[in-house]
Order: structure tokens, then C-alpha cells, then sequence
């Protein structure tokens, strides 16, 4: 859950299995979408195929333990994906055995290529992981997790990841030209406001991209880079420089929320960012992942403590400005691997999208377990 910090505004106002998009309310508060032909939808799980990576018994030296580990023998989820080389590139969160319980061991990103999307060739080191550098303290033990990824036009590919000492999850910013060595730039509203978010919880971050040609690039919103961002309510924020992120207020100089968890729907108790969110002419497209609220507050046609996937339109003009919300999931927890490991209640967790051959990739985490992966060939408004 996000703690909020009351600020000053600086932005205005501030088998085959096929899933597609789920129905739209037309009395949603925000301004009423009459179809969803918006929706990046038509997603599907190829039979066979999935999970397309698990965890494997492979060690490497941790220059913080001084000792050889098995970095990614316990669990590989979460997946961030982007292209480098004319390849499919999967960085994925790994964790070691060194605890038992979610968030209690470490966590390192994997690396993994593919040229179809489905069958990959994976690293046997980690290429991004806590070191012995300027953000040790926020990295240990709990290490670096959920990473999404984009590239600019100029291939420069930027990392937003969590940050996990085991006292304060950060949203952290690093970057690369190769996705294998890395600067990191720390937390990334660490210099917003006079550093009045260093110590608060942020996570989950989601850039705006767009399609050029065939090419997924990090694109500008009037004159800005944007992110939506948040684990419990989704959140926005600019940027001039990709590195140094300011969040958007309210007129009341609180964190600007553009849209919360619903009693009564599959996203009643978290609404986190996914991947990259799509620049389209019809809007700017957000996947997220929706947490279902046991009890009365959640929806009972999903099992209770459940993650599914959503989506939610964005105007073109106005980021901030809520068009459009699916009031059911486009994918959701049905195989076994996606309701067993970690997290047995069911978990799609997406995270990682990649537009590849004409077809969208997406590749998300398994009951915190595995990293699968559902393809479609729907083509957006650009």
C-alpha cells in the first residue's frame, strides 16, 4: 500500500485460449467510453508452451554474500520484456532459498532471449542485482524486483524496478545501452520536493510508449515523459530527463489519484501498473493487475486475494484524465502453474509487453512462481 505525503502541485490540476476485453459500464464516473475497441485484447495462451521460464538450480558469485549462490532456484516471476538485437529480451525476477515467504528471500533479474517469444536461452547469471555500489542500503537483503522496461528512439532502455531492503520498497531508475551493464540513479523520486518521498513505499511504474514503424519507444506526453505509477491507487508522473521523476498533486496538494480499487469487481483491493502503457490516437492504454477484496467488497466470480488483469484509457491530451475502465479482467488465473506455487489464491501478474513480428507479447508472473507468456495480434489506432 502506498503511503500518501501531502505536496505542493507543480501539473496543472493535479489449449487455445482466448481472453479478450470485458464490458464497460456506461455510468462510470469518468467520461463514458461506448465501446472498447481501445482494448489491446485477443490475447492467447498457446497450448504446451507455458510456463516459458522456471526456476533452476544455476549459481554465481554474490559479491554482497562473498559466496557462490543459487540465485534463481526458488522462484522466477514477474517479467519485464523488450527487444535488443532483433531478440526477444525477458528480464525476470529470481529469488534465492535463502528465507522462506514472500518478499523474505533476495531477489536478482534474470536474462533471457528469444526469437519467437515462446522458447528461450537464458543467462546463467543474473544481469542486474544488489552490489557493492551507492544503493546497497536500499537493495539489501530484499534485493531489486519487478523491473519494467523501455527504450528510447535513440536505444537507450530504462529500468524502473523496486528496490527491497527489507524496511522501505523504492521505485529505483537505471539505464542501459545493452541491457547488461548498468547505471543505476536510485530511487526515483528521491530529489521531488525536496526529497520528501526518499522514505516513502512507491513501486510499480508504468512509461508511456508508443509504436513507431515497428518499433516500441518511450514517448513524450505535452512535452513531458509520464508514468503511471502505484501498487494500491494508481498515481501518475513527469519527467524531463527519464532519470528524476516528479508525482502529480491534487489542488489540495496531495498525491493525484486517477483511479482506485472498486468494491464489488475483480480490482476491489489493489489496482498496480503493469508494462509499459500504449500511446494510441484513441488514448493512452494502461494495463494493470487488480487484487479481488475477500469478503462482500470483492467480486465473487473470481476466488477472493486473486490477481487479474485490467485495463483503463487515458486521454490523449490530458494523461491524467480517465476515459475509459474494463469492468472485467482480460486474463485471469485458470491453469494449474497460475494457481500454485506462492501465492495458491491465483496470480496473472503483468508485466512485461513487447510488440514483436506484428504481434503483442505479453509475459507476466505465475502465482509468483513461474513467468508464462499469452500472444495477440491486435493492432491498435497509432
Amino acid at each position: 500500500m502506498i503511503k500518501e505525503t501531502l505536496l505542493v502541485s507543480t501539473f496543472g490540476l493535479l489449449g487455445l485460449v482466448t481472453v479478450a476485453c470485458g464490458s464497460q459500464k456506461k455510468d462510470q464516473t469518468a467520461e463514458a467510453v461506448s465501446e472498447t475497441a481501445w482494448c489491446l485484447d485477443g490475447f492467447e495462451r498457446l497450448t504446451g508452451v507455458n510456463p516459458v521460464i522456471k526456476p533452476l538450480p544455476t549459481k554465481f558469485y554474490c559479491p554482497m554474500r562473498e559466496d557462490s549462490v543459487a540465485w534463481e532456484e526458488s522462484d522466477t516471476f514477474n517479467p519485464a520484456a523488450t527487444i535488443y538485437d532483433g531478440k526477444i529480451v525477458v528480464m525476470y525476477r529470481a529469488e534465492d532459498n535463502s528465507a522462506q515467504g514472500i518478499g523474505s528471500r533476495t531477489s536478482r533479474l534474470g536474462y533471457a532471449t528469444s526469437t519467437d517469444g515462446i522458447h528461450f536461452e537464458r543467462d546463467t547469471k543474473p544481469a542486474f542485482y544488489p552490489a557493492k555500489d551507492n544503493q546497497a542500503e536500499n537493495e539489501c537483503p530484499g534485493g531489486t524486483e519487478d523491473p519494467r522496461i523501455a527504450m528510447t528512439e535513440d536505444g537507450t532502455y530504462v529500468l524502473l524496478y523496486t528496490q527491497w531492503n527489507r524496511k522501505v520498497p523504492r521505485l529505483a531508475v537505471a539505464t542501459s545501452k545493452d541491457l547488461k551493464h548498468w547505471t543505476k540513479f536510485g530511487p526515483a523520486f528521491e530529489k521531488a520536493y525536496n526529497g520528501k518521498f526518499k522514505d516513502e513505499a512507491t513501486k510499480s511504474a508504468s512509461l508511456v510508449t508508443t509504436l513507431k514503424g515497428d518499433k516500441q519507444v518511450i514517448a513524450k506526453v505535452n512535452g513531458k515523459y509520464f508514468m503511471y505509477w502505484g501498487e494500491k491507487n494508481v498515481y501518475a508522473a513527469t519527467s524531463d530527463n527519464l532519470t528524476d521523476w516528479d508525482p502529480l498533486l491534487d489542488e489540495n496538494g496531495e498525491l493525484l489519484k486517477l483511479f482506485s480499487p472498486r468494491s464489488g469487481y475483480f480490482d476491489s483491493q489493489l489496482t498496480e501498473c503493469g508494462p509499459p502503457a500504449i500511446l494510441t490516437k484513441d488514448g493512452i492504454v494502461l494495463l494493470y493487475n487488480g487484487k479481488n477484496e475477500p469478503g462482500e467488497k470483492g467480486d465473487t466470480a473470481y476466488p477472493a486475494n486473486s490477481y487479474c488483469a485490467g485495463q483503463a484509457l487515458f486521454d490523449v491530451n490530458n494523461p491524467t484524465k480517465l476515459i475509459g475502465r474494463l469492468d472485467k479482467p482480460f486474463l485471469q488465473p485458470t491453469d494449474d502453474f497460475e494457481k500454485s506455487g506462492q501465492y495458491p489464491a491465483g496470480t496473472v501478474f503483468v508485466e512485461g509487453l513487447v510488440y514483436y513480428r506484428n504481434k503483442w507479447y505479453l509475459y507476466y508472473g505465475c502465482a509468483d512462481s513461474f513467468v508464462a507468456v499469452a500472444v495477440s495480434d491486435k493492432q491498435l489506432n497509432f
